[in-house]
């Protein structure tokens, strides 16, 4: 910060802590952190949804489930965007950086532009995939050369959402209650 001694910064800091800008945690020297209250304003509580799973090669989809079984904190800049989180299941996925127990970030919308990552709901079953319309059908990417693509007709998928983030966790639990 360019400051030339300690104490200048150390008194800069206690004077956030005053204003209730910052908190101190313990005793250390850095050991700062924002106050729940200020964390809550900048974000967002985003329900989880359930699961989505890769269709078993030539197999059905599994259910995605509609009752939130927690919430993620998203930054409050999407404000305004109804958005849902689904925990990634299977490995169709893995070429765009989406892995197993990942978890996705989607803005609720039902449409879709050729090339979008998105959930789709084919009947009662969830999947996400790279997006790309054809003539009549649909057609749906997997990121993995050991799947093959999914073509259904339009009329069989319905967009639930367009994926904006994808969440890895590699311990701790993230979901609020």
């Amino acid at each position: 910060m360019g400051f030339r001694a300690v104490e200048t910064a150390r008194k800069h800091m206690a004077a956030l802590v005053r204003e209730g800008l910052l908190i101190k945690r313990g005793t250390a020297s850095r050991s700062y952190g924002l106050p729940p209250e200020l964390l809550s304003s900048l974000s967002q509580r985003v329900p989880v949804l359930g699961s989505v799973f890769d269709p078993v090669q030539g197999g059905a989809l599994v259910l995605a489930k509609q009752n939130p079984v927690g919430y993620i904190e998203v930054e409050r800049s999407r404000h305004g965007e109804e958005l849902f989180v689904l925990k990634v299941r299977g490995m169709s996925m893995v070429g765009a950086g989406i892995m197993p127990d990942d978890f996705v970030v989607a803005r609720r919308q039902n449409s879709a532009q050729n090339g979008d990552i998105v959930v789709v709901l084919v009947g009662d079953e969830a999947t996400v995939k790279r997006f790309q319309m054809a003539k009549r059908l649909v057609e749906l990417y997997p990121e993995n050369p050991e799947f093959r693509p999914l073509r259904l007709p339009r009329k069989d998928v319905k967009i639930l959402g367009k994926v904006l983030e994808v969440r890895r966790y590699y311990e701790g639990q993230p979901l609020v209650p």
